[in-house]
Parts: structure tokens; sequence; C-alpha cells
């Protein structure tokens, strides 16, 4: 019985997650050619115009809120940087990549796939930032905010292995909630920050949950060979 739900569940994240990688697909289509206007720096060209310059205008750059989710920004590194630490460890003993937990393996592979991501997205530039940061460097990718995909990625894939690796319950419950705020915090405060075009933040959303999905389906695929 417990298998036939286990097939269902990853039956159904299959399903979502084409949902959602098509919905990423077509919000960044729609963010390149739809109501395009030369509102950004240097008459840099930015689609939906009406809503970003709104929001845009509700949340001028702010220096402060910039620098400060910037550097937040590398706190989801430590979360990376711990399950590393647990598949080397489990390297170590069990001195075999094959003995390595299956989901530790993935979660590495899905970092590498998010930095796959945020490089295609560096390459492919959709827009630039609403606001020039550095006079040197000139206008910067901006679609999708990589603040946000790292944030929601790093934080939100933790968040699904925890209770596997972090056996003490409330330290595991401490981590949680910090996780969640960290998430939190960083995604509002870069719109909050006005370094980032609304959609771009939008952007950032939706293509971080069809990489989760993803990542969630894999995870429950691991759980059905296990019953198995």
């Amino acid at each position: 019985m417990k298998e036939r739900v286990y097939m269902k569940d990853s039956k159904k994240y299959l399903i979502s997650s084409i949902i959602l990688v098509t919905i990423a697909i077509v919000f960044t289509m729609l963010v390149k050619f739809v109501d395009v206007g030369a509102i950004g720096p240097e008459g840099s060209k930015v689609g939906f115009q009406a809503i970003n310059e709104f929001v845009k205008n509700m949340f001028p750059f702010n220096e402060t809120m910039y620098k400060i989710t910037k550097y937040a920004g590398f706190i989801p590194l430590l979360l990376a940087v711990y399950y590393a630490l647990v598949a080397f460890i489990q390297l170590i003993k069990k001195k075999s990549l094959k003995k390595i937990d299956k989901k530790l393996i993935t979660i590495g592979v899905f970092y590498v796939v998010v930095l796959l991501v945020y490089i295609f997205f560096e390459k492919v530039v959709i827009n630039y930032r609403p606001v020039i940061i550095d006079i040197e460097e000139g206008l910067e990718a901006s679609y999708p905010s990589s603040h946000t995909i790292l944030a929601i990625c790093f934080c939100a894939s933790s968040l699904m292995i925890s209770k596997t690796y972090i056996k003490n319950k409330m330290l595991r419950r401490i981590v949680d909630i910090l996780t969640w705020l960290l998430m939190a915090f960083i995604v509002v405060g870069r719109i909050i920050a006005g370094c980032h075009w609304i959609s771009d933040i939008f952007g950032g959303i939706i293509i971080s949950l069809a990489l989760l999905n993803i990542f969630y389906m894999v995870l429950i695929k691991i759980d059905e060979k296990r019953k198995k």
C-alpha cells in the first residue's frame, strides 16, 4: 500500500514539475517580449514595464538593504558546506562514493544545476538591473534574481532533508526556523533594496519552485527504491 502511495506521489510531482518548468519558460519569454519599454538606466529595456516601473517607484534603490541582502545571500552556502561535510565524512567511513547516501548525492547535483541556471542567465541576458550599482561594471544582468534563486533553492532543499541529517530535534527546529526566516528575508529584502525589477523576483521564485519540485521528485523516487 505504501509503495503505491509513493508511486502516485512521484507521478504527481513529475506532472507538477513539467507544469512548473513550462510556466518558468513561458514567464521568461513574457518578460522578454511583453510590454517592453526602455525604462532602465542607459535606455535599457525591460518587459512588463508598467508593473515594473510602478514597483520601482515604490522601492527606489536602497544601498543599505542592498548590501545587507548581498552578504546575507552567502549564508545559505553554509548549508551546502554542511551537507558536503556530511558526504565527505561518509566517504571516509565507507571508503566508496557508491555508498554515500543518495540524498546527499542528489542535493550535490541539485546545487550544480542551480549554478548552471545562474550561469545560463548571466550569458543569456533577459534584462538589466533598474539601477547601475557599479559605474565601472555598468549594466548588469538582472533576470532572474540570483539571490532569490540561491536563497529559495538552497534553503528549501535543506528543509526537505534536514530531518535525515540533523538528528537532534531541538537543533533541527532551530535551524529550520532560521532557514525559513533567512529565505524570506533575502527575497523580501531584494524587493525593498530596489536592485531588481519585480519581474526578476517573480522569475526567481518560479524558476526555484520548478527546480525544487524536480529535486523533491527525485527524493521521493529514492524513498521508493528503499521501500522496495
